[in-house]
């Protein structure tokens, strides 16, 4: 049960008075099943919520009710205010900043303290170091496309570098593995697809408006499917890379091998990328085994070497 949803339905009740039990579930993506447990919860709460039944019927927040500040207990407020504000690092926005101000008029005088000592102990900043500068306004633009159905039309670099234009209808931003995604419909693919917006360059929120179509959310966990492509390699590294390798698995694939070295057990994936990983650790990192993985690498050193040459 997400404490952020029921705060939501908290809040739509007092502002729409009374509302569906399908609409609710609808605007949260649920079940309607999941949102009768919800309201069973926040009654349960001291909120007395009551449901009318028939035509305009649903739930509502008794009209003499004025809500207790001490509903949310110190737990509570702290990790709403938390995940707000660490979103709020990179999703900016006037709603952003209401929602702020009205989970802090939650909090009593009393435990304000309290509750900023709390929030302040757990520091979630989405923003990165360095990098793509275009990703924050790219997140704004796309925010803006999706509330207001507008396509969106970009030049995209897909694996190889191909190069493609795409004119997309825009439903879900996405947060994965630290990198930032839109999921929408291609309208050059006919099909929907999830693009990385540091792959993204030029883009424009056009003015043409679309119907949305019936969205269902992309699969983002692809735990099943990578278990059975991810191996094992044994590599020989130098402990000045100790962190960095730590970056793709734990202590525990370590085995110390004299005073400065360590034989690692990396999990690998035999595609360019994790190529290039093994790469970025330069002389500082031997591959032992397998074979193959090993005869690659020295092919790909003797490449850049050749250019070099050259």
């Amino acid at each position: 049960m997400k404490i952020d949803r029921l705060v939501s339905i908290i809040m739509i009740l007092l502002d729409k008075k009374r509302v569906g039990a399908q609409e609710l579930a609808d605007m949260f993506e649920v079940s309607a099943r999941t949102i009768y447990r919800d309201i069973d919860a926040i009654s349960m709460a001291g909120i007395p919520i009551r449901s009318i039944s028939g035509v305009g019927g649903g739930f509502e927040i008794m009209p003499e009710y004025k809500i207790d500040k001490k509903v949310f207990s110190t737990a509570d407020l702290s990790a709403i205010l938390m995940g707000l504000s660490s979103l709020s690092n990179m999703v900016r926005g006037e709603e952003l900043v209401t929602t702020l101000a009205k989970v802090k008029s939650f909090i009593p005088a009393d435990r304000t303290k309290d509750i900023e000592l709390k929030v302040n102990q757990i520091c979630i900043d989405l923003s990165p170091w360095i990098g793509n500068e275009n990703i924050q306004p790219y997140i704004e633009t796309i925010k803006a496309a999706i509330q207001e159905h507008k396509l969106l039309f970009f030049e995209y670099t897909a694996h190889q570098g191909n190069k493609t234009t795409r004119t997309v209808e825009p439903y879900q931003l996405v947060l994965k593995s630290s990198h930032w995604y839109f999921h929408g419909y291609c309208y050059d693919r006919n099909d929907y697809r999830l693009f990385r917006l540091s792959r993204i360059s030029g883009l424009q929120m056009k003015q043409d408006i679309f119907t949305p179509r019936d969205y269902q959310k992309p699969n983002l966990d692809f735990t099943d499917i990578l278990e059975t492509l991810q191996t094992e390699i044994k590599i020989r590294i130098h402990k000045s890379v100790m962190d960095r390798v730590l970056e793709f698995c734990t202590y525990e694939h370590f085995t110390p091998d004299g005073d400065t070295h360590y034989i690692v057990n990396f999990p690998f994936f035999e595609n360019e990328y994790y190529y290039g990983i093994l790469l970025s650790f330069g002389d500082k990192c031997e591959c032992l085994e397998p074979i193959h993985v090993r005869k690659e690498i020295k092919r790909k050193i003797h490449d850049i070497a050749t250019i070099y040459d050259n």
